[in-house]
């Protein structure tokens, strides 16, 4: 289980505009709810007027993701997304700072069975999360049905890391550090369920170029190493904000069947395909501020 210790170097001035993160996420997280989306949109805004680097990778991805668009309809969903992601924020503060029972009457769940019918064979199951501005919300609320474990990467500044795996800790059973495959297997192996997601780009050395929206992405291949050496089923879930901006939904889908099949391309495809499928539901609230193609296939010029 990944821990960070709280240090007394956390009191030093270098850290106290962290303090100030972390006072006004709990600050946040105890706001009325239309403050919290009227305040996740004023960031959204505000990002979008002076994130100028941002705003350039967002318009990038989706340029190159939705080519069939306009160019003012691709310019909507660029600052669309950047007021999702803003809203984002606010719905991680309050995962991170309040009781997830607290938002039980928010949300609604589709085809639970899917994960019911997984877990009967006791191998663990591996969910399948998807980088939406959600993300930390979702998982919030699915724990509320499911424990899980959390896949994570670690924050660069140590006392925000401290308080961001001390929150999620709260919620999900066991926060592993991506880097722990060992810790991972583990978990599956003693028939936990565990939370990984698998839309980032994370170098040439761990991935195969697979299709995502029609480029060629490097996608881990993890997932399909993971689910060799466990067992584990393979369950993607998709989790979204609805459009009363209010309440939530979390869809299972089913198990994915033959998988591994012993082609990376074919089973990184395959992920990516899902991916997709639930991006196009709701394109604004997924992290298109990412570099989601940082990685280029031998020869190909950079994208960024």
């Amino acid at each position: 289980m990944a821990k960070s210790a709280f240090s007394p170097a956390y009191f030093h001035p270098r850290y106290w505009l962290t303090w100030l993160a972390i006072g006004a996420m709990y600050t946040a997280a105890w706001l009325p709810w239309p403050m919290k989306i009227g305040c996740g949109k004023a960031i959204g805004r505000l990002a979008w007027r002076l994130a100028k680097r941002r705003r350039r990778i967002t318009e990038t991805n989706i340029a190159l993701c939705f080519p069939d668009k306009t160019a003012v309809e691709q310019a909507t969903l660029v600052k669309e997304t950047f007021l999702a992601n803003g809203i984002g924020l606010i719905e991680t503060a309050t995962a991170w700072c309040r009781n997830a029972e607290d938002l039980r009457h928010r949300v609604s769940r589709i085809n639970q069975d899917h994960l019911s019918r997984a877990l009967v064979h006791k191998r663990g199951v591996l969910v399948i999360g998807i980088h939406f501005s959600t993300l930390d919300l979702g998982g919030a609320l699915h724990s509320l049905f499911y424990p899980a474990d959390v896949v994570y990467r670690p924050h660069n500044n140590p006392l925000f890391d401290h308080f961001m795996t001390r929150a999620r800790s709260r919620t999900f059973g066991r926060t592993i550090d991506r880097h722990d495959l060992r810790g991972v297997v583990r978990h599956l192996k003693a028939g936990r369920i565990v939370w990984y997601s698998p839309d980032q780009d994370f170098g040439r050395d761990v991935s195969v170029f697979a299709p995502f929206f029609g480029q060629q992405a490097a996608t881990i291949k993890l997932t399909a190493k993971i689910a060799r050496m466990t067992g584990a089923p393979v369950v993607p879930m998709m989790f979204h904000r609805n459009s009363d901006n209010r309440s939530y939904t979390i869809e299972w889908l089913p198990a994915l069947e033959n998988f591994p099949s012993g082609d990376e391309v074919a089973d990184a495809s395959r992920i990516n395909t899902i991916i997709e499928q639930a991006i196009l539901k709701h394109p604004e609230q997924y992290l298109w501020l990412h570099r989601r193609f940082k990685t280029r296939p031998p020869g190909e010029e950079k994208i960024y």
